[in-house]
Formats: structure tokens, sequence, C-alpha cells
């Protein structure tokens, strides 16, 4: 079988086109006040008997921005057209970030009290939870208990799809709880073996639990157990760390008939 083969066609510039620039900057001239318009920047051919002609911008605050005038021949015409005449960005202009739904710039810890953040009714997290569920029970009971509670409209309407599940794990991971955050590469010991490690159920309990030391920076949140800190159980300081012991006190039983006077 052979192999297709592309063929690049390099475009040949429109003599009429690439020499229209006074038409251009006329054209342009009509759309922008004089002032805002600068040299003749070069020309771009973009397709048979189509060019871009491109002038600087000296509109003030659009530094590195560029005035773009399209024109056209037609077949068998002397004169050119204008197409299309806009202002385009350059490598040195200053632009808008690109646009990030609300949604996903949401950071945990943004929400006030009273804010509200529908879920989606198609969020792949989630899933009807009579079609998962998370009862540790064969499927024959299982598939029995989840059409007893959607009978009876009883349970969660939704719960983590595995999707969702592996999301929030990931996310768990490589978060502030993980073994790659500072805290936790500096740890004398891993959360695993630390006596204030809460264990949790559900299909995450071979990798997490919850921090349960109220001393702790991770007290009350979710931690992977090759996670850690300096607050684990089995901290024991070295000799020479420990606190130096009090001396022995002294005990002042001087009377005024004991001290001679001058």
């Amino acid at each position: 079988m052979l192999c297709p083969v592309t063929t690049l066609v390099r475009l040949k510039p429109d003599a009429a086109a690439v020499a229209a620039v006074d038409e251009a900057r006329a054209a342009l001239l009509l759309e922008a006040e004089a002032s805002d318009v600068g040299d003749h920047l070069g020309c771009e051919v973009e397709g048979e008997r189509v060019a871009t002609h491109l002038f600087a911008c000296n509109r003030p605050g659009y530094v590195g921005w560029r005035w773009s005038v399209t024109v056209a021949r037609a077949s068998r015409q002397k004169t050119v057209t204008v197409d299309e005449i806009v202002l385009i960005p350059g490598e040195e202009a200053i632009v808008a970030p690109e646009w990030v739904p609300y949604r996903e710039r949401i950071q945990p810890g943004d929400l006030s009290p009273g804010d509200l953040l529908p879920v989606e009714d198609d969020d792949p997290r989630l899933v009807p939870t009579y079609l998962v569920g998370d009862d540790p029970l064969p499927d024959d009971e299982q598939d029995q208990i989840r059409n007893v509670a959607l009978d009876l409209g009883l349970g969660r309407i939704r719960t983590l799809s595995v999707e969702g599940r592996e999301l929030a794990a990931q996310r768990w991971y490589d978060g502030d709880g993980g073994p790659a955050s500072p805290l936790a590469q500096s740890a004398p010991d891993a959360c695993t073996t630390c006596g204030f490690l809460v264990r949790i159920a559900g299909p995450l309990a071979e990798s997490f639990g919850v921090c349960a030391n109220g001393n702790a920076n991770d007290d009350g949140r979710i931690v992977s157990f090759d996670h850690g800190c300096g607050a684990h159980s089995e901290v024991r300081l070295a000799k020479r760390h420990e606190p130096a012991p009090p001396p022995v006190p002294v005990v002042d039983n001087l009377n005024p008939d004991d001290i001679e006077t001058f």
C-alpha cells in the first residue's frame, strides 16, 4: 500500500495585491485616525490574489499592535478591493490572558457564606446512586437494595463515579496532604504509622485517612498514608535536643539577724 504524498504548494504573490500599499493605507485611514497609523511593516500572502498589509499602530495603550488590511484582486481585474481591516496583536503586544470559565477558576476557600455553586446534571464526577452505590454487598443483593431505595426515594440521589473518585484521589495526593509537600519531605516518618491517623471507609480507604492531631497542620484534613509531618505520634527528641533541666532551687533562709550591718 502506497502512502499518500503531501505536496506543499507555495503561493505565488500577486503583484497587484502586494503593491497595493497606498490603497490599503487609504482604506485604513477611513476607519482610524491618521495619528494612530504608523509605518508599513510588510505584506503577507494569504491566498491566490489575496494579501494582507500590516501597519504599525501608534494608538496610546496599544504598543506592539498592528493594523491588518487584507486586499484581494478578482480574476481578470487590474485593481484590488479591501476585504477586511482589523487591529491584531504582535509578539510584543499586551493582551488579556485566555479566558477561563468561572467554574474552573474557583479554588478551595473561595466560597463565602451564602454562595451557591450548582453542579451540572451531566457532571462526569457524579452518577445516580442506584447505578454505583457504596455498599460492600454482592451484586444481586446490592441491586435489590438499590431498586428499593429508588422506589422509596431514600438515600443520596447521586454519588461519586469512578472518574470522580480518581480525580479526588489524584488531587489529594498531589496537594498539601500528599507525599510531595514540603512538610512531608522533611517529616521523620509517614502517616501510615502515626497513632493520630483515623482510617476512613470506602474505596479510598487503602490510600487516605484523616489527621486527628490537634497540634498538627493537617488536623481534620485528608492525608495520604505516605504523607507526614513533625507531629508524628512516635516522634522523640534526641537527648541533645531535649530542654536542659532546671537548676536545683536554692532556699533563702537568711533573716535580718544574720545580716551584718555597717
